[in-house]
């Protein structure tokens, strides 16, 4: 088997490239936390780069909509909206200081999010109207969110070493994890799991929606694995922000690894281009495209 990274220049290492999606119109889509700003790259490297607001808003998880635009939470209390042609629109938030991270198309039209401070999730719908539910805990700081194969809404809470699901009508059920798992990233499996990722533990972690838990240690425990992607193969690529490394992992658990070629890249978000290899954004300043051959 062999693994082939290309490496994409895409900002400065100040700048802060987090999260990565793949959009409606064939291109990678970035949100860049430390200098306020969206990119969009094209498959053959092209870059157009957009504000996301101030240059304080700290943009993190974007995700495309329902509506075929992209989505983004923002730390300083915002929602964002921007078209693929670069159109903007923020959405504020009741509270400023909710600190949404977390952010996920759900399966009613709707954009569902985490917020980090508030032990709330919240929903938006394309109009710009929020709703919020509380957690039934408090200092849980919810993280990334996603849709699972039941029309729920399953999320990490990192500090309270649980799975979270909420239904459309906002009942929220938790599934505790073992101490000191502190999740991150999370996705849905082409199986029909929720997989996660453990950055405390060094962990990948699977869950049944019926609460059936299995926890794959990484080679390195040190690793600290930070976003976690499904591919329709039915293996999920995941990041090891501590490592320096993009993970794979087969559902039968089964983990290959794959160091990138920049020492120190940090990498945090990851996702599955519209050509069908993983795309990882690296807070170095680049996009990493990796593949593989089986």
């Amino acid at each position: 088997m062999q693994n082939r990274i290309r490496e994409f220049a895409v900002a400065e290492a100040k700048e802060g490239p987090y999260s990565i999606a793949a959009g409606p119109d064939g291109a990678l889509w970035l949100t860049f936390a430390h200098s306020g700003e969206v990119a969009r790259l094209a498959l053959d490297g092209q870059l157009s780069r957009y504000s996301a607001g101030p240059e304080s808003c700290r943009p993190t998880v974007i995700t495309r909509g329902p509506d075929d635009a992209l989505w983004f939470a923002r730390t300083d209390g915002h929602i964002g909206r921007i078209t693929t042609g670069g159109e903007l629109t923020a959405f504020a938030l009741p509270d400023p200081a909710a600190n949404p991270f977390g952010i996920c198309a759900g399966p009613d039209g709707a954009l569902w999010f985490t917020e980090l401070n508030t032990d709330r999730i919240g929903r938006i719908t394309v109009r710009g109207e929020v709703t919020r539910f509380a957690l039934p805990a408090t200092g849980t700081f919810p993280s990334f969110i996603t849709l699972g194969p039941d029309r729920a809404l399953w999320f990490t809470l990192n500090q309270a070493d649980a799975i979270g699901r909420i239904d459309l009508d906002g009942e929220v059920v938790l599934h505790p994890l073992p101490e000191g798992a502190a999740p991150v990233g999370i996705t849905c499996g082409a199986d029909g799991a929720l997989w996660f990722v453990e950055i405390a533990a060094g962990r990948i972690g699977r869950l049944d929606v019926d609460g059936g838990l299995q926890e794959f240690p990484l080679p390195d425990p040190g690793a600290k694995p930070h976003a976690i992607t499904a591919a329709p193969s039915g293996d999920c690529w995941f990041t090891q922000w501590g490592a320096n490394r993009v993970g794979r992992i087969s559902p039968d658990g089964h983990i290959a690894e794959y160091d990138l070629p920049t020492p120190g890249s940090e990498p945090h978000g990851i996702a599955i281009g519209p050509d069908g290899a993983a795309w990882a954004a690296l807070e170095i300043g680049s996009a990493a495209r990796i593949t593989h051959d089986r």
